[in-house]
């Protein structure tokens, strides 16, 4: 295994280990707080059911997607930003991006639809107008850039094409917060919040499964040819 796929397993394997501390930490808040909530909100156990099972739907269907074009562009970056670009996501490419977007909290890939000042700021810097508010975009550095990553932006992309929960402004600007944080500032939720939350989670753990996924296939398919190589037996 070369050092850059170790590098890849490992960050994808902690990527995978956080979001489940992170889910476990929010679904023992959440339970905490829908049995003691005083949210005029009601939620049935019957609507519960019929969203969850909507959403999964979708997921999958994301999922296919995701599939399809990543097998379709040969996993190659630029061939699935230019896809993504051809359905009408703006994609900006920036000298220093990781530093441009860290002023307002943004990481390079796919940036979901902004408002307030962060919305004025991005919208300046990659030429989309003067607004508050601001339309998904991908925004990049100049060079090549890691399929597994994006991969994993990809499938965000389809899931936000899909309408799929969690990719709101306040349920990203909270998960972005709660990324950085001992879990604590969960107590200054109300129940919709957290609901919010729950589903950027869960967003953000689809995207790491489909880009780990990606990986297990690769390095499975590496061993196979190995092994052909080295079995006395084998013939190419």
């Amino acid at each position: 295994m070369s050092v850059m796929n170790l590098f890849e397993n490992i960050l994808y394997s902690y990527l995978a280990f956080k979001e489940k501390l992170l889910r476990k930490k929010l679904e023992k808040h959440l339970k905490f707080s829908s049995q003691n909530s005083t949210s005029k909100r009601i939620y049935s156990s019957s609507a519960t059911v019929t969203l969850n099972a909507e959403t999964q739907k979708n997921a999958q269907t994301a999922l296919k997607n995701a599939q399809d074009i990543f097998t379709a562009t040969n996993g190659e970056p630029h061939k699935i930003l230019e896809f993504i670009k051809s359905k009408g996501t703006k994609v900006v490419k920036l000298p220093n991006a990781d530093k441009i977007l860290n002023i307002i909290g943004e990481e390079e890939g796919l940036i979901t639809p902004l408002e307030g000042l962060e919305a004025l700021y991005l919208n300046i810097v990659t030429n989309s107008g003067f607004s508050l508010k601001s339309k998904q975009m991908f925004v990049l550095r100049e060079g090549s850039l890691d399929p597994y990553y994006t991969a994993h932006q990809l499938y965000k992309w389809c899931a936000v094409e899909l309408k799929l929960p969690g990719f709101d402004y306040l349920s990203q600007k909270i998960f972005k917060i709660y990324l950085n944080s001992d879990g604590s500032m969960i107590s200054n939720l109300n129940l919709d919040e957290m609901l919010g939350l729950k589903e950027a989670i869960n967003r953000d753990k689809e995207a790491t499964d489909f880009a780990l996924a990606l990986v297990r296939v690769k390095e499975g398919g590496k061993k196979v040819i190995e092994k052909m190589k080295t079995d006395e037996g084998a013939q190419i």
